[in-house]
């Protein structure tokens, strides 16, 4: 590590943001030495505030139907191969159940654009859910909707809503996604959760087509300025059905440094390990959490349909994916010096809000 990387990892451990052309060099500079210096600055921040829980999340994926046709989602509707399927409200709230049982406090629901979810039937799924749960948090994936959509589905009891903004460079999200979408709809969406009072995540994929240090140094200058409560990166992984099928898989190495990177920027950050991450590397959600991850999202979701929600090849959706093996990632947690815990974990700075 020269001398310039160091001082740039210090000035960031002290004062938790760099400029832009900063961030940059920080990303072009890197070396083993500096990713290990800052995986140790990052896990002694997240334990300062967390100690060494690390938060679950019963991931259920409602949906496999898109109305959009991002160039690198499994589940783009020009994919004629994805196998599609809806959960009904029924099957939603026993997965909610289910998961309760095992310890969950935290439920995303998370899907492709469905049109069947429209704003009736998702407030009456996300009512339901916490009357039958009132001491958990309900987060939501569900992509790109109205102001007054957003507001109707916190009002009908949603916490937490997870958007990621893919790129905060505008020529790189049009490069990412078709015309009849726009980078100004995703942040005018992101703007919009914050103003109605969500705990709200956003975040990106590392090593996405024509991606670079400048485009990824303007993400992280982004997540500073932005403040969200959660922030979920992972590799990009190539799907076989779609326009980036043949492009490189991003770098868990990369994915890694930008996670402490985000860490030390922001310490009370939720971060997850993501299933991506454990998808290019049996460790990688554990190697998440020495980076300074403190999110697990194990699946709740019916195993039938588990292997149709395919974002990307080779998603992981066995095992300790499974959230019924919860005993499973309970010892691989253990095994690395952490904890599961059950609990809402809301971000520190928006307990009690909810």
């Amino acid at each position: 590590m020269d001398r310039r990387e160091r001082e740039l990892i210090e000035k960031l451990s002290d004062k938790g943001s760099l400029s832009i052309e900063d961030y940059e060099q920080l990303i072009v500079l890197r070396d083993d030495e500096a990713k290990d210096l800052l995986a140790l600055l990052a896990t002694q921040k997240r334990k300062a505030i967390f100690g060494n829980a690390i938060y679950t999340r019963g991931l259920i994926e409602i949906s496999s139907i898109c109305k959009n046709n991002c160039m690198y989602c499994g589940i783009r509707r020009d994919n004629i191969n994805a196998e599609r399927y809806r959960l009904s409200k029924e099957e939603i709230l026993t997965c909610a159940d289910e998961g309760y049982e095992l310890g969950f406090r935290t439920f995303v629901l998370q899907g492709g654009e469905d049109a069947f979810f429209s704003d009736d039937v998702l407030c009456d799924i996300v009512a339901s859910l916490k009357k039958d749960h009132p001491d958990c948090a309900v987060t939501l994936s569900m992509g790109e909707r109205s102001r007054e959509s957003y507001k109707a589905l916190y009002e009908s009891g949603a916490d937490r809503y997870l958007l990621r903004h893919e790129t905060a460079d505008r020529a790189h999200y049009e490069m990412l996604h078709p015309k009849d979408m726009s980078f100004d709809n995703r942040m005018r969406c992101l703007t919009d959760l914050k103003d109605i009072g969500y705990q709200v995540g956003c975040g990106f994929m590392v090593g996405s087509p024509f991606q670079t240090a400048k485009t990824l140094a303007q993400d992280l200058f982004f997540i500073k300025q932005f403040k969200p409560d959660m922030c979920g990166i992972g590799p990009f992984i190539p799907h076989h059905s779609t326009p980036f099928k043949d492009e490189a898989k991003g770098s868990l190495e990369l994915t890694l440094f930008l996670l402490s990177v985000i860490r030390l920027m922001q310490p009370d950050i939720l971060l997850p390990a993501t299933t991506a991450l454990g998808s290019i590397d049996p460790k990688g959600r554990e190697k998440g959490i020495l980076a300074g991850a403190n999110v697990v999202m194990p699946n709740l979701s019916p195993v039938s349909v588990r292997k149709k929600y395919e974002l990307y090849d080779n998603k992981i959706c066995t095992g300790e994916e499974s959230a019924q093996c919860r005993e499973c990632l309970d010892k691989r947690m253990e095994a690395i010096g952490c904890r599961l815990v059950v609990d809402r974990g809301d971000a520190p700075r928006t307990k009690g809000q909810n």
